[in-house]
């Protein structure tokens, strides 16, 4: 950002997080504006520019058939912390909407999973911008890795 001054998400993610259950509560608000991330209990772990960090837990609602968290909840939280970096990183005259997902499975996701979703500060420029997204178990064993496409424009002028 050409500025110091962090923008409305950083600032409410600062504020928020000096609070007890700080975390829990950020996540929380983040899941009501595109309430169906909430369906995997995301809780965001950190926040930073052009950077954010969740875990979902393992828990039956997100297990597929042979007992993994299934990929389609990995690929949600992944969204999550991609939309949430978006939001607290993104310069003040641009604005961005997902256009894909492009995901591969690498190894089985048998725990909880840290999805992390990053960019470069040289990324944040007009057209297509792709997010670099993985997910780790509890072992560190990438599970999940892909890019999620961003189009990046101009804010309109007011």
């Amino acid at each position: 950002m050409s500025d110091n001054k962090p923008n409305k998400v950083m600032a409410l993610y600062n504020k928020v997080t000096r609070l007890p259950f700080g975390k829990r509560i950020f996540s929380l608000m983040v899941s009501r504006m595109a309430p169906y991330f909430a369906t995997v209990k995301p809780q965001v772990t950190d926040l930073s520019l052009n950077r954010c960090e969740l875990m979902i837990k393992k828990r039956k609602a997100v297990q597929n058939h042979i007992g993994t968290v299934h990929v389609i909840a990995i690929c949600n939280g992944l969204e999550m912390a991609m939309g949430a970096m978006a939001e607290a990183s993104i310069p003040k005259h641009l604005r961005w909407i997902p256009k894909g997902m492009s995901v591969d499975y690498t190894a089985k996701a048998g725990s909880d999973i840290r999805c992390v979703a990053q960019v470069t500060p040289e990324q944040w420029q007009e057209g297509d911008m792709l997010v670099d997204v993985k997910a780790y178990d509890s072992n560190d064993v990438v599970v999940v890795q892909g890019t999620i496409k961003l189009w990046i424009s101009l804010k309109p002028t007011k």
